[in-house]
């Protein structure tokens, strides 16, 4: 019999090795139970009855006493669940184990294999059900020409059906859009969809079919949990290279927070290593018989590596759609804040060996921690989390993530207790989180831009897609001090706009001010100009001129008549159909003449 207390640092009980199979093996626990069963009923392993009529694959057999002795009554064979070097006396020393845990490897792998084999089958049969083709015609705005829409075009990507009679699916799928089709798997035919929610910052929006011939011989998916590191998922979608649907496997290989092409958002994302290619967007990543994800992007330019947007995002989002009625975003803290992984930066403001956190640089004068945080600060906890000196807080097992991401994971309006380190004393703040919009619009889909024109001077508020028309390398080829101020300046005032005058239409009234195109406009009349819609207010209240201040003190100068008749001269000339955007019209009063190119 083996001896009732063993030493751990030397030796490994049955039982502590049914636990360690539990453990670290969870496709073994039925076998690490029944190892622990045999142990305690014996010293010595015997066969049970159910397998007598079986035979050996090797001539290992039942024996006592620790000798190989030939048993002809209980014969073992490989075919057992058990091997039959295990019906030795078990586990004397580590060893031993270690021999048991090579001897149990094949038969570990080939449970694994029939589990991921049952798991694929499961998902594409799901996947029948549920996954639905997207057709997308869009027509994106044209912002050097803010009255006109570039030429349409056609894109497919993938989507799936959850509760509520509703699907799933990317926001830049149906961005822009103007007409959107889905097809089931399996049917010929298409059926008219509705946009009923977008969320770009996260890139999903939320679809919904009047047919009632289109919910038959359907089945909606249920949102599962985060996939632990190398956990298998199946990715399925129509990606482009053909027509039917694809299902592709693959590996969770990295958790964090990541950058959304789409919103240029930084929010969690899931890395796997699975090919995501156009048309696999919006189809879930099924990890069992659950939703894992939603495939969104690749990483440009490296073989086999996707990402899918997890749960908490996507419950984020819907939540919202629901208890709202539409998307109302992810929440800020409105902070700009610095690392203190330096010794001498955390001396200087008092920091003891025992505390951790991250310094406060700079604070939105839009966000309610603009009136309750100082520069300066250093932020040691949220809502009880400690911020490491890098700003990452624990994350499951040894696993960090950046505190944004609590921030994020928060309802509007919701509010979160701060801990901070001021001037050396510790204390406990309260702040109420809310989304916060830049001065400057990093993205505008399904929205036409605003613009007014006087005298030939087309005014637009600055926003990037704007920057984007000068192509992919913007950053480098767009105005400079546009681009500086489109990443830089925080909004001081709600609505708060940067209006610029994006372009001259020449004509003779404005003959001479051609050059001054892409500059801010600072102040109309000698008042400062909030945003476009003040713009227009200030000029349609001038009487005899209109003065314009601009970037680097240039000046704009014009008659009030001369400019009205000008403006609807330039107009006609250039088949513009209205001298401002609908979003300002009900704003301004102005003549029908101003007003359209007729």
């Amino acid at each position: 019999m083996l001896a009732p207390t063993l030493r751990s640092a030397r030796r490994l009980s049955s039982s502590s090795f049914s636990k360690f199979l539990k453990d670290s093996l969870p496709l073994a626990s039925s076998l690490a139970a029944e190892i622990s069963t045999r142990a305690n009923a014996s010293a010595f392993s015997s066969c049970s009855a159910s397998h007598s009529s079986l035979k050996s694959a090797t001539n290992d057999h039942c024996c006592n006493n620790g000798e190989s002795k030939m048993n002809d009554e209980n014969p073992c064979n490989g075919n057992d669940i058990v091997p039959s070097s295990f019906h030795k006396p078990l586990l004397r020393n580590r060893a031993t184990s270690r021999r048991a845990l090579r001897a149990l490897q094949p038969h570990l792998n080939r449970i694994k294999a029939k589990r991921i084999t049952t798991d694929t089958f499961s998902a594409i049969e799901l996947a029948l059900e549920s996954v639905v083709k997207v057709f997308t015609v869009s027509s994106s705005p044209n912002y050097f020409l803010p009255w006109q829409n570039k030429s349409q075009r056609e894109t497919m990507g993938s989507g799936f059906i959850i509760s509520g009679k509703k699907i799933l699916t990317n926001a830049h799928v149906v961005a822009d859009h103007t007409f959107v089709l889905v097809r089931k798997h399996g049917s010929p035919t298409k059926y008219r969809a509705e946009v009923l929610a977008v969320g770009h910052e996260c890139d999903l929006a939320i679809l919904v079919v009047n047919s009632e011939e289109f919910w038959e011989d359907t089945n909606c998916l249920e949102l599962g949990d985060i996939p632990i590191l190398q956990e298998t998922v199946a990715v399925v979608g129509y990606p482009q290279g053909g027509d039917n649907i694809s299902i592709t496997k693959g590996v969770v290989s990295r958790i964090e927070l990541t950058q959304y092409v789409h919103g240029a958002s930084q929010l969690m994302a899931i890395q796997i290593d699975a090919a995501i290619n156009p048309g696999n967007s919006g189809g879930p990543a099924i990890m069992g018989n659950k939703v894992a994800g939603v495939a969104f992007q690749n990483l440009s330019g490296a073989e086999n590596i996707g990402y899918i947007i997890p749960v908490p995002v996507i419950r984020h989002f819907i939540a919202g759609v629901e208890e709202s009625g539409k998307y109302v975003g992810f929440c800020s803290l409105g902070l700009s804040c610095q690392i203190t992984e330096n010794v001498q930066l955390r001396n200087h403001f008092k920091m003891g060996p025992e505390m951790t956190g991250v310094l406060v640089n700079k604070i939105n004068p839009l966000s309610d921690a603009y009136n309750i945080l100082k520069k300066d600060d250093i932020i040691l906890a949220f809502d009880g989390e400690p911020i490491a000196n890098d700003g990452t807080v624990s994350f499951r097992n040894r696993e960090r993530i950046t505190f944004d991401h609590l921030v994020s994971m928060k309802k509007a309006n919701e509010k979160s207790v701060i801990k901070i380190l001021r001037d050396g004393q510790v204390c406990e703040l309260s702040i109420t989180l809310r989304p916060l919009q830049p001065l400057v619009p990093v993205h505008q889909f399904d929205k036409l831009p605003s613009y007014y024109i006087f005298a030939g001077l087309v005014f637009i508020p600055l926003i990037q897609p704007y920057l984007h028309e000068y192509g992919e390398d913007w950053y480098n080829t767009s105005p400079r001090r546009l681009c500086e101020r489109a990443l830089r300046e925080l909004p001081k005032k709600p609505g708060e706009q940067l209006v610029i005058l994006s372009q001259v239409l020449m004509d003779d009234i404005n003959a001479g001010y051609e050059r001054l195109a892409e500059l801010q406009v600072k102040k109309v009349n000698g008042v400062e100009v909030e945003n476009l819609k003040h713009l227009c207010q200030l000029v349609d209240n001038s009487k005899d001129s209109v003065r314009f201040d601009l970037d680097d003190d240039r000046v704009i100068v014009l008659n009030y008549e001369m400019a009205k008749v000008g403006t609807s001269r330039i107009l006609k000339r250039h088949r513009i159909p209205s001298a401002m955007s609908h979003d300002l019209m009900n704003n301004v009063s102005i003549s029908d003449s101003e007003l359209t190119s007729s």
